[in-house]
């Protein structure tokens, strides 16, 4: 049976593809693209904006007029959240929400017996345990996803991913490392650990994400470990200590901003204040040499005055972000941002939206130009006519034209000028 799947949304969602793709392999089934005639064709969702969900949509008509015969599956967070808008999806032959990734393969040779469409969302329990399989190999021969936590319990009052992903749950540190040696043993040196709200990692069972990180480290062949997206307020001091005595971490801190502007923060019910997010970059950049600090941000949050977009404006750009993610406030039902008043218009959104990416896109630039003439460790993984791509340990993008094959091989280069958003660089 040829299986095909399709991905919305996050490197989590991602990592779960991979893993609900290597149940059916296991089984003996041929994973496919979509493209391929699949006899079934998995679509995992996202939920995190209105686009998102008319995404979903949009995937599930095309592939039905595509494929009019195979077995289509839409599982992930959107029916999780919306299991009545998903139930409505006829489209989809089964639907399925995010809490047993598993058990697929079951429904799915229970819809070729029976004929029968299955909706099956079972909702998240308080005190249900992490149950997303291992995954032992990854789309990228260099870098690999590590999914070590589920859930989130902050109730920001924009955002429907509590509903949708349920309490905080922790992998254990024996199956991290049983995962990332399965990963090594595939030919993977660099890990990215991801999770819902990463940050969390352990607050169920006592550990903290720097142990998740140190487990990690431990497997031989793993030569360099990143983080996904963190929240500000749990990056204790201790935690920063410990990840700037680790070899292999890179210094890299994606650190969720949201606004630059306490006020908007407080109505998103963000657990910090400007003061203490600029106080925190500060700290890690003396901690830190030649780190990059990314994020995101959202304009046009429900309120959001002129005076609270300038302000946010000015933090971002006094911050200096090596790259951001910009993004406008969407309404999603459900959520306490949408019953406030004072909405945003669309108009406004957008022209907010192009002054602060001409910011943060001078920032990006300003970040990058600041690097020129050091010598720094890139490990490459692309190749194209000649010209190598890879990342430094602060990811960086970085071009480099060699002769030699360089993939997956870690080389010191000194970094000489920047094209857009590369660096530019020669061997040392």
């Amino acid at each position: 049976m040829k299986v095909a799947f399709y991905t919305l949304g996050c490197k989590v969602n991602q990592y779960e593809t991979q893993a609900i793709r290597e149940q059916f392999v296991h089984r003996g089934d041929l994973a496919v693209e979509p493209q391929d005639e699949p006899d079934v064709l998995i679509l995992n969702s996202c939920t995190v904006t209105a686009e998102s969900d008319r995404k979903t949509r949009q995937m599930l008509r095309h592939y039905r007029l595509l494929w009019p015969n195979a077995v289509l599956v839409l599982t992930g967070c959107m029916p999780q959240a919306f299991p009545d808008v998903a139930d409505r999806l006829l489209e989809a032959d089964i639907v399925l929400g995010n809490t047993a990734p598993s058990q697929i393969p079951a429904f799915v040779e229970r819809f070729l017996q029976t004929g029968e469409r299955q909706v099956s969302i079972s909702p998240h329990q308080r005190k249900e345990s992490y149950n997303t399989p291992l995954v032992s190999d990854f789309a990228e021969r260099t870098r690999a996803y590590l999914k070590i936590e589920d859930g989130c319990e902050r109730y920001c009052s924009y955002c429907i991913i509590p509903t949708a992903r349920g309490p905080v749950r922790s992998k254990s540190l024996e199956d991290i490392q049983s995962e990332a040696a399965l990963l090594a043993q595939k030919g993977f040196c660099e890990i990215v650990l991801v999770g819902i709200n990463l940050s969390a990692y352990g607050s169920d069972n006592g550990l903290t994400l720097a142990d998740a990180v140190d487990a990690v480290a431990d497997i031989d062949g793993i030569s360099r470990i990143r983080l996904g997206s963190l929240e500000p307020d749990h990056m204790t001091d201790a935690m920063l200590s410990r990840l700037k005595n680790q070899p292999k971490f890179c210094p890299q801190f994606h650190l969720s901003l949201q606004s630059g502007c306490s006020a908007t923060l407080k109505r998103m019910n963000r657990h910090y204040d400007s003061a203490f997010y600029r106080d925190l970059i500060d700290r890690i950049r003396n901690i830190f040499k030649d780190v990059a600090i990314t994020t995101d941000v959202m304009v046009g949050f429900a309120g959001e005055t002129d005076q609270e977009f300038a302000e946010n404006l000015a933090f971002v750009k006094d911050i200096g972000f090596a790259k951001t993610h910009v993004f406008a406030y969407s309404r999603r039902a459900g959520t306490v941002a949408d019953r406030l008043d004072r909405q945003v218009t669309a108009a406004v959104k957008k022209e907010r939206s192009r002054q602060m990416i001409a910011a943060t896109l001078a920032s990006e630039y300003a970040f990058l130009d600041a690097q020129i003439g050091k010598e720094m460790p890139v490990l490459f993984e692309t190749n194209e006519n000649g010209v190598y791509s890879g990342y430094t340990p602060n990811y960086s993008r970085v071009l480099l034209a060699d002769a030699e094959p360089l993939h997956g091989r870690t080389v010191t280069v000194r970094l000489t000028g920047r094209q857009d958003d590369c660096l530019t660089a020669e061997r040392v």
